[in-house]
């Protein structure tokens, strides 16, 4: 697939070097905008979070169709990001050798959140044989409601040492997100989010490639 960049002020390159320097490092928009002013481009921050929103979602589901194949054996846990003041939940899950399978956002911790992330990773993906939770009420009932509802037999566990794997990989996202000034609405905070995920899972190899390229030449290609 081919993103199309028809009707933007500026070219594609351009956009794409702004969106990957956000979701690829500690920066706030208007050190972007500095550090791209530097280098001769004159954009306002404001524009710079215009491209994110617009164009994260496009390249998030490029990378879906190109995404490498996940182990059958998960850690599934959720941790803070803070909205408007307000802490709200991300599901986050990666298989045992460290490769992320999926993520969501999410306003509540319980039951059909944790459902819902449950049934967004299994359809892009498949059932995994065991999945690794921590002591979550909230956690444990969605495993159990999906194996009920959908006859399932996904075995899970509840192994501490085991789901510090996915704690740890928290981590990647969580120090992305601190100088970013807080977001100020949930579906900004999502798409944000899914950039930082895809940039994170490209690092991390999960993008299949028939060349040797580096990380940023990976994100650039799924502009086609």
């Amino acid at each position: 697939m081919s993103i199309a960049f028809k009707g933007s002020h500026f070219e594609r390159d351009i956009i794409l070097w702004g969106v990957r320097w956000y979701v690829a490092y500690p920066l706030s928009y208007r050190q972007v905008e500095e550090m791209m002013g530097e280098r001769g481009v004159e954009v306002d921050h404001t524009t710079l979070h215009r491209w994110v929103l617009r164009y994260v979602p496009l390249l998030e589901k490029a990378f879906v169709a190109r995404k490498r194949p996940i182990g059958g054996s998960w850690r599934m846990d959720e941790t803070y990001i803070r909205i408007k003041g307000v802490w709200k939940y991300l599901y986050r899950a990666v298989d045992k050798a460290g490769a992320t399978v999926d993520f969501l956002l999410t306003a509540k911790r319980d039951r059909k959140a944790a459902l819902r992330f449950l049934c967004k990773a299994i359809t892009r993906h498949r059932a995994p044989r065991t999945i690794t939770i921590d002591k979550s009420g909230a956690n444990t009932a969605a495993v159990d409601s999906y194996n009920t509802e959908h006859d399932a037999g996904i075995k899970m566990r509840q192994v501490k040492y085991l789901n510090n794997l996915v704690e740890q990989d928290h981590r990647a996202i969580k120090r992305i997100t601190r100088p970013m000034l807080g977001f100020k609405n949930f579906w900004s905070a999502a798409t944000t989010i899914a950039g930082l995920e895809i940039m994170h899972m490209i690092r991390k190899g999960q993008l299949r490639s028939t060349a040797k390229l580096r990380p940023a030449q990976q994100f650039y290609s799924l502009a086609g």
